[in-house]
């Protein structure tokens, strides 16, 4: 169960907040406006703050709000980060890349997925190739269509997600929803079938900012998977990259290594089964670069409340409405699952989250 209901958050102070933090910080921002407003109407963009110099061969870099409601835990680190380091100098030849918001319309709109209810880590695929297959999915898809969140329709959808979690177990049917799927642009976990502007900006800030560079190591900022509380260290890539090592070396037992594919498990909270993660995206596309990808997944609530979570934020997005009380609600719910407003979860949680970049940083110069 829920500890509460957080208050919403307000993406234009968020925002405001980062952008003041890197100017103290002395840093050099680059703005990727995107072409919607949020919910009031306010601008909403990608910015990319450089502290350094931006053609160092060694970066340091932090992307937040892949998934965007996520976004709130992910931006105050960078903020944290950046108020408690940026008077120390940097070792020669090393920048740090923040890439704030990466999905800015489902930050602001308090979503998971971004404005055409694509999940961005199924996104980062290869759309000139067969998009990947998920035929299980088609027996679960209706469960995510019903038009009432309290109602007989919603009842026959429990009784259909029951009955297939009592045959296959919770964790099979976790990995065949969350594997992701490529069809129904209605559905849960949904892919897209062409790159999303938040993939086309990564590229484009992926060019520009970093593909110059020698030695990287890259955190991509997640909630919601995990013991709660638990900022998990997590590789996650379709194989063994050559850096994998170093990411060893320098972080030990804290590091979980999750190679993705067909029929993978995995005991993290994290789904093992899902294509077009970040993490793999920025391995493709860095290739001359040593570069060390990690995430960071903080634990929230259990797998089966977060899902009940996403499932009535998707139903509210297909029939409901966002502003009122029944919407505000929801997005109460949702944003308490993505970022609890228990102060010791938020403490522990950035202690940690701190101590990751930190021996990252340290380390970063060695490499």
């Amino acid at each position: 169960m829920l500890q509460g209901y957080a208050r919403l958050p307000d993406y234009t102070v968020q925002r405001e907040s980062f952008l003041a933090a890197a100017e103290a910080a002395g840093a050099k921002v680059t703005h990727y406006p995107h072409p919607l407003k949020g919910p009031s109407g306010e601008a909403l963009a990608t910015d990319v703050a450089i502290l350094g110099n931006p053609l160092s061969s060694r970066l340091l870099v932090i992307v937040s709000g892949t998934h965007g409601v996520e976004g709130y835990y992910g931006s105050q680190s960078q903020i944290d980060w950046l108020k408690m380091n940026s008077a120390d100098p940097l070792p020669a030849d090393t920048a740090v890349v923040m890439i704030h918001l990466i999905n800015p319309w489902g930050t602001a709109h308090l979503r998971r997925v971004n404005e055409d209810n694509m999940d961005l880590n199924r996104n980062f695929v290869d759309f000139s190739q067969p998009l990947p297959a998920n035929a299980k999915y088609e027996d679960l898809h209706d469960i995510y269509l019903s038009k009432d969140l309290h109602g007989p329709q919603r009842a026959a959808a429990d009784d259909l997600m029951d009955k297939y979690s009592q045959g296959s177990g919770w964790n099979e049917v976790k990995k065949i929803v969350e594997a992701g799927q490529y069809l129904h642009p209605d559905g849960i976990f949904f892919g897209g079938q062409q790159p999303s502007w938040s993939n086309c900006t990564l590229l484009k800030i992926i060019q520009t900012h970093l593909s110059h560079a020698k030695n990287i190591i890259s955190f991509d900022l997640h909630t919601g998977a995990g013991a709660y509380g638990h900022p998990m260290l997590m590789a996650i890539a379709q194989k063994a990259y050559p850096a994998l090592q170093q990411a060893r070396d320098v972080f030990g037992p804290w590091l979980y290594v999750l190679i993705t594919g067909k029929n993978r498990g995995s005991d993290t909270g994290v789904t093992a089964t899902a294509t077009g993660y970040l993490s793999q995206f920025m391995l493709n596309n860095l290739p001359d670069a040593q570069l060390i990808q990690l995430v960071i997944e903080c634990g929230t609530y259990d797998g089966e409340t977060m899902h009940h979570l996403v499932r009535d934020d998707h139903w509210l997005h297909l029939y409901g409405d966002p502003q009122s009380a029944q919407g505000k609600k929801i997005k109460s719910e949702l944003f308490e699952g993505f970022y609890p407003q228990d102060k010791d979860w938020q403490q522990l949680v950035q202690l940690r989250t701190q101590q990751i970049f930190n021996r990252a940083f340290s380390a970063l110069p060695t490499l």
